[in-house]
């Protein structure tokens, strides 16, 4: 009987397969090179605009037109604040990080360029 409940018990363990939303998530495919108009703005649209724009809790730095986008890659720590794992201080989007995928797409058009179209 205790061989059976252990075959179990190490069944359970090593058995286990954990997916997080981002391995469940489809990547994101881009044909062509990365520009903000075909890539980038639609990550920002849907991860920033709820807070970075204006009546938004950090309207002081607005994220809603290309330019915006491109000095707060320039000028500020948003390619670090997004990268930071959930629960490190200074994390964006607060609501949680974004999947890895999209934030290598916002690190190639920083590499590309920071090309608009």
């Amino acid at each position: 009987m205790k061989k059976i409940f252990l075959l179990f018990a190490l069944g359970v363990i090593f058995g286990c397969d954990s997916n997080t939303y981002e391995d469940l998530e489809e990547p994101t495919i881009i044909d062509g090179p990365v520009t903000y108009q075909n890539t980038a703005k639609a990550i920002i649209d849907a991860n920033c605009i709820r807070c970075h724009s204006p009546g938004g809790v950090s309207a002081f730095r607005p994220l809603t037109t290309y330019l915006e986008v491109k000095d707060a890659i320039q000028n500020t720590n948003l390619l670090d604040r997004i990268q930071r794992q959930n629960g490190e201080t200074g994390q964006m989007p607060q609501t949680g990080r974004m999947p890895q995928d999209k934030i290598n797409l916002i690190l190639q058009w920083r590499s590309d360029g920071l090309p608009e179209n």
